[in-house]
């Protein structure tokens, strides 16, 4: 009996010890837990680290490029710090959240933010050593996207960070959908060669919306992100085709690809061939892109966002929509390279072989020295080696040593070896050009091109250069003896020389070129389509300098201008977007309308912040517009304009103005239709290059050909809706507008007059 007691004695010390262990065990547990129940609400609460608020993930903030729109609805480029774009869901190809889930995240539809098999893998490869895949969901990649780690971060750091971004994970699947962060991953996420989220990336390598891509493309894209330089179509083709039918498999485990449609779509290659860096040199209307980014910066310093901070155009993803339509963008580019390119350049070399000095014009070799020296000043490596602390002579010297480097050539760019200072002497051979086109009644620009190559010629010529117009500021003159009623179209002077009496007592006359007509009357429309000088000197002596410059302002000219009757013939320097401005008054029935380029910006969520409205004013009669389109027709019917109609085949009802500067430094024309109004500029970076005979330098023959060319194309596009009528006639009823001032023969082989200054 003893003995039993004994053991039952035993066996409750025994069962005593075993509730005591099981109880240490169960409060070390909870410990434990409640300790990891602290450090998870520590997390979340900021004491290991700032944590992102519910307003920042509510508006997580992100830099997105500003996009410069058409107005036909295309991105004609962006500004930016990271060239992204945010889509919507409903803007991806169905293909692209099917591939980049099979290949991130299979189970991203059941988890809600974390998922727990993912994580016992990763541990159990850890400890075997056996490591396949990472843990990490797609919401945990986009949290880590929005709100980036810290680099060089400790190992205490780096696991803090981990749950930081578990944290962050689940309040984004909190508060927003699983289409949303499947959109908010594909705008966060980076693809290489300057593409930061899906819309750049899908432009950069397919020069498609995400929205048209198809499964292989998509699933490129998907294997892509996962380290772009490693798997880039582009530096390592063979991998990227490995990794994208990898993604392609997944999708067919995953059920969205049958096995057929895998082994016939994992033979088809990787096409790059609408593969394009997007940057600031290449794309459509890089000139204007780059006038408008100095507009838009001025515009963003005047105006706040909601936080009162000033906008910032490369960070905070604004809509810009612009005058600027892509098709005639497109074909005004086009115009430019084909003649200049194709026809003017190769004849210009041909003018100047084996001329001595050539290019220049010039005889004093001390001169050319001087002018390579100042383009020499001018170019971003003096001025870098000037910072540097160099002197002159050591400049010169390293200007003599030959480098690598890359040149323009209109076959494509050339990789070679030579002197900074012959890559000068180089670049002074080429002819530039410029245009800008105007829609006449709205002032909207719709093509602008500011040079031949907005890669290696930086200068625009559209608002930034002033050149001499000469003779297409003869229109100034004959509009203000329209306007004051004595004279019209069918006016006869006397062509004879005039003389001018200069306010030193001196006088000047300026001469004419050709012989036709002297000691005649000739009309003044038959005088203006002859650019006759003699005639624009009569009107400069009836009227006066400054009644002609009154009239260059009322029709948008802001540029100085010299009261001197020489400005008759054209001397002064203007802009070409301020010929073109003015010379659209005349088919806007006598109201000037400034040109804009802009309609509206919008902010990133589509909230138009500004509109802009034209800005217009009456600067002539109804009737003295139609008077000078009345004129203007004369020069394409019959004088300097005439090859518009028997080589080119224009006969639409076109209204126009050839000029040549002094020794056809500058050749300009300026067309004008019912519909659109638009100007040519051709000639050198410096004057003394340019040809040696007018023939062969005069508007008709440098500028002329580019309108001609770009108009072929616009009328061709139905599209575009461009008008081929005729000049809308005046309301007004008591005025005779008869201007049938008799018939002169076609001068086919009409030549630019040129005075001698």
């Amino acid at each position: 009996m003893q003995k039993q007691n004994n053991k039952k004695k035993k066996a409750n010390e025994k069962g005593g010890n075993g509730s005591k262990a099981v109880k240490v065990l169960w409060s070390i547990f909870g410990i434990v837990i409640v300790l990891i129940v602290l450090f998870f609400f520590g997390v979340a609460r900021g004491l290991f680290g700032t944590m992102p608020t519910f307003e920042e993930l509510e508006n997580p903030q992100t830099n997105l490029a500003t996009q410069i729109i058409s107005c036909d609805g295309k991105v004609l480029g962006s500004y930016y710090v990271e060239n992204r774009s945010n889509v919507r869901y409903s803007e991806l190809s169905p293909y692209l959240p099917q591939a980049l889930i099979s290949i991130e995240d299979e189970r991203f539809e059941k988890h809600s933010g974390i998922d727990g098999k993912s994580l016992f893998r990763v541990a159990f490869g850890v400890l075997t050593g056996n490591k396949k895949g990472g843990g990490s969901t797609i919401t945990q990649q986009l949290a880590k996207n929005l709100f980036p780690r810290d680099e060089n971060l400790s190992t205490i750091q780096l696991v803090i960070r981990k749950f930081q971004e578990w944290i962050t994970a689940t309040k984004l699947e909190y508060n927003y959908s699983k289409e949303e962060i499947i959109a908010m991953y594909f705008n966060t996420v980076a693809f290489g060669h300057n593409a930061y989220g899906i819309r750049s990336a899908a432009k950069t390598y397919f020069d498609k919306d995400p929205k048209k891509l198809n499964i292989e493309e998509s699933a490129l894209m998907a294997g892509v992100v996962n380290a772009p330089t490693r798997f880039s179509p582009v530096r390592n083709p063979e991998r990227s085709l490995q990794r994208r039918n990898l993604v392609l498999k997944s999708m067919e485990k995953n059920g969205y690809l049958t096995p057929q449609e895998y082994d016939s779509i994992s033979q088809i290659p990787i096409d790059m061939s609408h593969f394009g860096v997007m940057d600031h040199n290449s794309g459509q209307a890089t000139y204007f892109r780059e006038f408008l980014c100095k507009e838009l910066t001025e515009w963003a310093n005047t105006h706040t966002r909601a936080d009162g901070k000033p906008y910032n155009i490369y960070r905070d993803g604004l809509k810009i929509y612009t005058t600027i339509d892509s098709r005639m963008q497109r074909y005004a580019e086009e115009a430019v390279a084909e003649f200049m390119g194709g026809s003017l350049q190769p004849s210009f070399y041909e003018h100047w072989k084996n001329q001595k000095n050539a290019p220049f014009s010039l005889r004093d070799k001390d001169q050319i020295d001087q002018i390579l020296e100042t383009s020499m000043k001018r170019s971003d490596r003096y001025r870098i080696l000037k910072k540097q602390g160099m002197c002159l002579d050591s400049i010169k010297a390293d200007f003599d040593k030959p480098v690598p480097m890359t040149l323009f050539s209109w076959k494509g760019p050339i990789d070679t070896v030579m002197t900074p200072m012959d890559s000068i002497r180089y670049y002074k051979w080429f002819l530039q050009a410029s245009l800008v086109s105007i829609e006449s009644h709205t002032g909207h620009v719709k093509a602008y091109v500011g040079g031949i190559d907005y890669r290696f010629f930086k200068y625009d010529h559209v608002t930034q250069a002033q050149r001499q117009v000469g003779s297409t500021f003869k229109p100034f003159l004959y509009t203000l003896a329209m306007q004051e009623g004595e004279y019209t179209p069918c006016t006869k002077i006397p062509n004879i020389p005039y003389n001018i009496q200069l306010p030193d007592g001196k006088f000047w006359s300026p001469r004419n070129s050709g012989g036709k007509h002297v000691n005649e009357e000739i009309s003044l429309k038959y005088a203006l389509a002859q650019s006759n000088n003699w005639i624009s000197a009569y009107l400069m002596n009836r009227f006066g300098p400054q009644a002609v410059i009154g009239m260059a302002r009322r029709m948008g000219v802001e540029s100085p201008i010299d009261a001197v009757p020489s400005i008759c013939l054209g001397v002064c320097d203007l802009k070409l977007i301020e010929m073109v401005g003015a010379m659209s008054t005349f088919a806007n029935q006598g109201v000037y309308i400034k040109p804009n380029y802009i309609t509206k910006i919008e902010d990133k969520n589509g909230n138009v912040i500004e509109r802009f409205m034209p800005e217009e004013s009456e600067a002539m009669s109804e009737v003295t517009a139609y008077k000078m389109v009345e004129l203007m027709k004369g020069v394409v019917q019959s004088g300097t304009g005439v090859r518009l109609r028997y080589y080119y085949k224009l006969n639409y009802p076109i209204a126009g103005k050839t000029g040549t500067t002094q020794n056809n430094s500058d050749g300009y024309f300026m067309g004008i239709t019912p519909d659109l109004t638009t100007g040519v500029w051709v000639g050198a970076e410096d004057r003394s290059v340019h040809f040696r005979s007018t023939a062969l330098g005069q508007g008709s023959r440098t500028a002329l050909p580019i309108w001609a060319l770009y108009m072929t194309k616009v009328y061709a596009d139905p599209t575009l809706g461009i008008s081929k009528g005729d000049f809308p006639r005046p309301s007004a009823s008591d005025v005779d507008l008869n201007f049938d001032c008799g018939k002169y023969e076609v001068d086919y082989d009409a030549v630019e007059t040129i005075d001698v200054f």
